[in-house]
């Protein structure tokens, strides 16, 4: 069994709040309608959304991802499945990297180390076909798979016109209806495992860089259905052990509002209250809890809370 000290990351969950205004913050792909609970209406962001926003910030960035939507990434001539073709990409770029040798031919790369090279890997895990040398990693970073807002929101229809035909018989554009989000305050929910984090080699930069992702992505995506969105805190709760967990972290933060029967529409609307989550937190299971926001006013109340740091984006 192994020594819980020889760890490379410790274990936490993690809160991200985001606000979205006019925008559709997770589309379903088939009907490209925002994912919406009927009985609660909340809108629903999945976890597939997150992980695009951060690895759209690493490829950005020029780090090496593995699954990727780019063909230029992709070796010209490949064959096979994305995951294999990939592959095939990534041991030529690192075919003289000393680090990644010992696969299972001889004086050939190993597939789990040049797997290791992609920083998304080591987040979230992968799958590798390599005949001989297959590779199934489970990512010690997941988040919830459905994540709902923390407001109630009534969903606008949004028509809008295209000046292209709509086909080669008329002339005129078309005329298409969607709906949007008029504002929300979007919840996600994740969690870390250090188990799991050993078999990717996951380390703690790894983390922070994630967080410093999550938080940019969302600020400057600038897509017609996702630029009007903000980031406005990112919690980081650190167990003291990796088996130790609090009971329902991600119903903790609540938002007060003194509007009856309204809607909210911006953050000037409400407060983020956060007194069942400081109460949780007092208890040894809880090491600290490193945040981030840009907020002033709940960035001066976090910092006089103890056990609360102040982490790094930049």
């Amino acid at each position: 069994m192994t020594n819980d000290n020889q760890l490379n990351v410790s274990k936490s969950e993690i809160l991200f709040l985001y606000e979205s205004t006019y925008s559709i913050p997770n589309g379903d792909p088939f009907t490209g309608e925002q994912r919406y609970d009927d009985e609660t209406k909340k809108i629903l962001v999945s976890d597939v959304r997150i992980k695009r926003f951060i690895r759209d910030y690493f490829f950005e960035k020029g780090d090496d991802i593995y699954v990727i939507n780019d063909r230029g990434s992709i070796e010209e001539g490949a064959k096979g499945s994305g995951a294999a073709r990939r592959m095939g990409s990534l041991k030529k770029k690192y075919e003289k990297d000393p680090t990644v040798l010992g696969g299972s031919k001889k004086g050939g790369l190993d597939a789990l180390k040049v797997m290791q090279k992609c920083i998304d890997v080591r987040l979230f895990g992968g799958i590798s076909t390599e005949e001989g040398d297959a590779v199934n990693l489970t990512g010690p970073v997941q988040f919830a798979l459905l994540n709902p807002s923390l407001n109630a929101v009534d969903l606008r229809i949004h028509q809008n016109t295209s000046v292209f035909s709509s086909s080669e018989e008329k002339t005129r554009g078309a005329i298409g209806t969607t709906t949007v989000v008029p504002y929300a305050v979007n919840q996600i929910h994740g969690w870390i495992n250090p188990y799991s984090a050993r078999y990717t080699n996951l380390q703690e930069e790894d983390i922070t860089e994630m967080f410093k992702a999550l938080w940019h992505s969302v600020n400057n995506i600038n897509t017609r259905s996702k630029s009007n969105q903000n980031s406005l805190l990112l919690l980081q709760i650190v167990y003291s052990q990796p088996t130790k967990k609090l009971y329902g972290i991600d119903r903790m933060i609540t938002l007060q509002s003194d509007k009856q029967g309204e809607q909210i529409r911006s953050s000037d609307d409400y407060k983020l209250d956060l007194t069942k989550l400081k109460q949780a937190i007092e208890t040894d299971n809880v090491t600290k809890i490193n945040f981030y926001t840009e907020h002033k006013g709940l960035k001066e109340e976090l910092e006089k809370l103890e056990k609360f740091s102040l982490m790094e984006i930049a």
